[in-house]
């Protein structure tokens, strides 16, 4: 009876294959976790190039094999590593191939930053709230500063990256680091402290704060309010470079200029050092015109008061000239007029020979003679007169002449800034002098200047 009851039990049982298993036991772990919460410490994590991730989450007790796709991996603003707390938010499933359990992950984040989270924008919320935040509150940054203030860690990438670019684009700029950590158990308090020991010291023009990038929970200590406040009470204007673009912290609000990345900070506070040379050409370009310019303007002016100004000599040579020439004009004149009455002579002869009696030829004669008489006597009063005249000319030309005064004993003095020195205030004690006389030179130096009791 009992071999019949196995019989009956064998002919009614139906086995499943090891995929058809596995297939509904991944049926039923999806639909009955349809979406879940997990918080665990990554291990194994593998990064193949596929992009898609492979890791394990585990606490003290047991582990869990995960794996998060291409496609979700890309949206993290953070980057995982080995040892990290994170929670994920996940699917419950199974890897038909290998039996194994496992969790599909659709997002991840640090551990405990949902809490973060609410104190960041907690945080937030107050400092906007008592101003901190406000555009007219906020410093203009140098336009080419001498110096600038570095609060970072010493060793970490931001300072590499700043270091970088300011020596690139403008390596004339003095870099004094105020180092600090930059994460972990009092790092804020160490970075209030240095900004304002960069304010008390005063050895740079502005000041740049940052970091590199991580996580939230990496990048909390640019989230504290002592860290805020002390940026806000900074006398000096403060560029916040606080890990990459997608980052926002606290710290980006409240200084004066955020830049996305440290790299971006160096940007944006150094000039770019060829283009300024450049500039630099171009203004001397335009100056060098400008006095070219200049000079040849005045040059203009010095020759059109040069065409207005004679010089003695050549004033005198021009009277001189006149002189010549009113003597040529009366000689001519004279001749004129001789020249006329050796005419009338002429004239008068030939009308005495028309007349040929003696007696009038005697009468004319003696007419003649008295007129002859008269006409020389006329020609020498004129001749006479006009050579006075022309002494009288001569005599007020040599009067008016420098010559003439310096050859009555005169001389005339000067010195390197007056071609003629009228007073002893045109002179001073020690100056050389040049005096002209009428045959040279003196060559004297002044001793000391009496002024006259007139």
């Amino acid at each position: 009876m009992q071999s019949n009851s196995f019989e009956d039990m064998a002919k009614k049982r139906v086995s499943l294959t090891v995929s058809e298993l596995n297939r509904q036991v991944k049926q039923l772990l999806e639909a009955s976790f349809l979406q879940t919460w997990v918080e665990g410490e990554l291990t194994s994590f593998s990064k193949p190039s596929s992009g898609h991730w492979y890791f394990t989450l585990k606490d003290n007790r047991a582990q869990i094999r995960c794996a998060m796709f291409k496609g979700h991996n890309q949206r993290l603003r953070f980057t995982p590593k080995e040892g990290d707390k994170v929670v994920v938010r996940a699917k419950v499933s199974l890897y038909e191939g290998r039996g194994d359990y496992q969790l599909i992950v659709e997002t991840m984040e640090p551990a405990g930053a949902g809490d973060l989270q609410k104190a960041y924008e907690q945080l937030k919320a107050k400092l906007a709230a008592e101003g901190l935040f406000d555009q007219t509150r906020k410093q203009p940054l140098p336009s080419l500063p001498k110096r600038i203030a570095v609060v970072t860690s010493p060793t970490g990438a931001a300072i590499h990256d700043i270091l970088t670019v300011l020596n690139r684009r403008f390596p004339h700029i003095s870099i004094t680091i105020y180092p600090t950590a930059v994460q972990g158990d009092g790092a804020a308090a160490d970075i209030a402290r240095m900004i304002k020991l960069a304010n008390q010291r005063k050895e740079a023009d502005m000041i740049i704060v940052g970091r590199g990038g991580g996580s939230l929970e990496d990048l909390w200590a640019f989230n504290e309010e002592v860290v805020a406040r002390a940026i806000f009470e900074s006398s000096l204007p403060i560029v916040s470079a606080v890990g990459h673009e997608i980052d926002f912290t606290i710290a980006d609000f409240v200084s004066d200029y955020r830049a996305p990345t440290p790299s971006a900070a160096a940007e944006k506070i150094s000039p770019d050092q060829y283009e300024w040379s450049q500039n630099l050409d171009h203004l001397m370009e335009r100056i060098q015109h400008a006095m070219r310019r200049k000079l040849a303007t005045e040059r203009q002016k010095v020759d059109a008061f040069s065409s207005h100004i004679k010089h003695p000599g050549k004033k005198l040579q021009e009277h001189k000239a006149r002189l010549n020439e009113l003597n040529t004009r009366l000689t001519q004149s004279q001749n004129r007029h001789l020249t006329s009455l050796n005419q009338a002579i002429t004239a008068l002869q030939q009308r005495l020979y028309s007349q040929s009696p003696a007696e009038k030829i005697v009468t004319a004669n003696k007419t003649l003679k008295n007129e002859f008489q008269k006409l020389t006597r006329a020609m020498q009063h004129t001749l006479d007169s006009r050579q006075q005249q022309l002494v009288r000319n001569i005599q007020t030309l040599e009067a008016v002449s420098p010559l003439a005064t310096i050859s009555r004993g005169y001389a005339i003095v000067s010195n390197n800034q007056n071609p003629v020195i009228r007073s002893i205030s045109d002179v001073k004690e020690g100056e050389h002098l040049k005096t002209k006389l009428s045959d040279g030179y003196i060559h004297s130096q002044v001793v000391s200047t009496e002024p006259s009791n007139r």
